[in-house]
């Protein structure tokens, strides 16, 4: 007697109540390895994109919105702080290195980032092909940009105004590719990266034509700074004091984290932030919606096994004479447990392989969405440890549906069962 073909041919005559605990099953471990997944992508880029970063300098403003700028590329800067300052908090003993960036334009999305060669170091980022960039107007491009872009050695681009579509082109400064960097799994990837000159140099210019041509054009710059909210770094007129967006802190010493951070806050011009206090901080805060997200998963999951509990009982009911006839066959007791745990198991396993189905397909979607909003795509969807132990939950949800039905299957009496039927 094939019990196994049994159990299949059980289920495939409820096709009923055999979807609507598939579907309730599916949802329930979907929607927590989604969860699940799309934490642990965001935990791994949040992380990839902090090593080495211990204190993030910049405008006074927000401190999330310096580290999102400033560290994850995914937000407007908080302003301009002098080069000068930035230079005596770079000398200070306890500061091991500080890395300078300024930023305000952008090229098809992606933006340019004005800085020095310790920053592809930084992230570990080595130079797939050509090299770094040397003089001001080369740039070197991330692996991201270039696969995206299909920019290539040699090539020339404009940049734009801000980080939106349609804004202003900087035309009088062609930047040319020199370089590109290799994959580094960071937010370097989605980096064009030149000489803080470069960006200076654009902006400069950008303000002698505005003196220059007073009127339409100067209110077109107007409402482009205000449409995009980027403040750049520049290099004003002789005499006045060069500006850099925010600088990239290591620590020397634990000490430095008691001291710098307050230090800065309280005696210079500029904001200090700490990214992994400012990242635990946003996290905290998300993690009530994911929170109250995973209780309503687990809440549709033990629905679906209350689902299979009613299938396989009211089954039970149905088939209680061909199980008795299954006895005078010669069928033992054991084998119509198996037989009713087996239903349950089945479920149960089949409910979790179309939930990490639906969570691939989710986790595909919000990739791309991620991709066109900020250049952060998610890689590899392989199973995880949580995932393992999810596929053990919903297999104990399907055994406990299934175990009172199996034990009403074990004590069936033949002779009545027979007789009234």
């Amino acid at each position: 007697m094939n019990i196994v073909k049994l159990g299949y041919k059980n289920i495939a005559d409820r096709p009923l109540s055999t979807l609507l605990s598939l579907l309730l099953l599916t949802l329930g471990v979907g929607m927590i390895a989604l969860l699940l997944q799309v934490n642990r992508h965001i935990q791994q880029q949040m992380e990839n994109n902090i090593r080495g970063v211990d204190m993030v300098v910049g405008a006074k403003g927000s401190p999330l919105q310096l580290i999102l700028s400033a560290v994850y590329h995914i937000d407007a800067p908080t302003g301009n702080i002098s080069l000068h300052e930035a230079e005596q908090l770079r000398k200070n003993r306890l500061v091991a290195a500080g890395i300078p960036l300024s930023y305000g334009d952008s090229y098809k999305g992606y933006r340019i980032v004005g800085t020095d060669h310790q920053y592809p170091e930084l992230y570990k980022a080595p130079v797939s092909n050509g090299r770094l960039w040397q003089e001001p107007f080369e740039v070197t491009i991330g692996a991201t940009i270039a696969q995206n872009l299909g920019l290539q050695i040699g090539d020339t681009f404009m940049g734009t105004h801000g980080m939106g579509e349609g804004s202003e082109i900087h035309d009088e400064h062609p930047y040319q590719v020199v370089g590109i960097l290799g994959y580094a799994n960071a937010v370097i990837d989605q980096l064009i990266l030149t000489a803080t000159e470069s960006v200076w140099e654009v902006h400069h210019h950008e303000e002698e034509k505005s003196e220059n041509h007073p009127g339409e054009e100067n209110h077109a710059h107007e409402e482009a700074d205000e449409k995009h909210s980027e403040t750049t770094a520049h290099d004003g007129t002789p005499g006045e004091e060069r500006e850099i967006t925010a600088m990239l802190i290591r620590f020397r010493s634990p000490m430095a984290m008691i001291q710098l951070p307050r230090m800065v806050n309280e005696n210079t011009n500029m904001q200090a932030a700490v990214p992994a206090y400012e990242i635990n901080r946003l996290f905290n805060l998300l993690g009530v919606g994911v929170d109250t997200l995973s209780t309503i998963a687990l809440v549709i999951m033990a629905v679906s096994g209350l689902s299979v509990f009613i299938s396989l009982y009211n089954a039970l009911k149905d088939q209680q004479y061909e199980m008795a006839l299954m006895r005078t066959y010669g069928a033992t007791r054991w084998q119509l447990v198996w037989l009713v745990l087996q239903e349950g198991l089945l479920l149960a396993g089949l409910g979790f392989l179309l939930g990490i189905l639906f969570s691939r397909v989710g986790l595909l979607l919000i990739s791309g969405l991620m991709e066109a909003r900020y250049h952060y795509s998610f890689s590899g969807g392989e199973i995880i440890r949580e995932e393992w132990q999810l596929l053990v939950a919903s297999l104990v949800i399907g055994l406990l549906a299934s175990l009172l039905p199996a034990v009403r299957a074990f004590k069936i009496n033949i002779s009545k069962t027979l007789a009234y039927d």
